[in-house]
């Protein structure tokens, strides 16, 4: 494939967290090289908290996000944690826990406890924000299970970077990896938007909050993880429809 310049490769606009973005513009630049330039401009910032913990003994924990991993560090917890895809799978892994990937969503972290259920109770470790209900249908199931919030997201403004190419005529992929980035990103929009935004949803979820955005293609990854948000996003590089 032939090398593009930075001129004309295809802007792909990153509203996550810093970390998160970076990792992903990272893994962008690694997979396709100089077809897109990505342009990291997180509309939320994490504030952890100190919350009061349930009393344990607990069986292990539950992540749904790697930023609830970063979250708890130096607190005293079980070892063992379910997580709900490979990304946070692998951060707990670096912050000694014993994890487990459920590889998908909150529905399927719940069915791999389910199938392989715990002696003892759970505590999942989450943000102020969060989707799938874990721990209320794990109670449920009858495996109890407390939540405690770890860390919330802060709403940041759109940078002038982005504004800027946002005003622009051409064509920019946009990553969405939750409802809530899609909310904010949708509220973020400049009154004179001239870019043409493809949009790629990582869940059904996300391409509902997404609708209210004026765009020209919307898809959806096939899985509700980093690599399937990557393969997405080549599709729409390799189309080169940019205007």
């Amino acid at each position: 494939m032939a090398r593009q310049s930075t001129r004309t490769a295809i802007p792909v606009l990153l509203t996550r967290p810093a970390a998160q973005s970076r990792s992903f513009a990272a893994a962008l630049e690694a997979r396709l090289g100089a077809l897109v330039r990505p342009v990291i401009a997180p509309l939320m910032a994490p504030v952890f908290l100190t919350p009061d913990l349930p009393d344990g003994p607990f069986a292990a924990v539950i992540f749904t996000s790697a930023t609830a991993v970063k979250a708890v560090a130096g607190l005293d917890l079980p070892k063992r944690a379910w997580c709900v895809g490979g990304q946070t799978a692998a951060r707990a892994s670096a912050a000694g826990f014993q994890a487990v990937s459920a590889e998908g969503d909150a529905a399927a972290l719940v069915a791999a406890v389910l199938a392989d259920p715990p002696d003892g109770r759970l505590l999942h470790l989450r943000g102020e924000e969060v989707r799938g209900e874990v721990a209320e249908q794990l109670n449920s199931a009858g495996i109890e299970t407390f939540s405690a919030v770890v860390y919330r997201q802060e709403p940041q403004a759109l940078s002038p970077e982005a504004a800027e190419l946002l005003s622009t005529d051409g064509g920019v992929i946009v990553p969405l990896f939750s409802p809530r980035s899609a909310v904010l990103l949708r509220q973020a929009l400049p009154a004179g938007m001239r870019a043409t935004l493809r949009l790629v949803a990582m869940s059904d979820a996300v391409a509902e909050a997404a609708e209210g955005m004026p765009h020209e293609a919307l898809v959806v990854a096939r899985r509700p993880d980093a690599e399937a948000m990557l393969e997405a996003v080549r599709r729409f590089a390799e189309m080169r429809r940019a205007p």
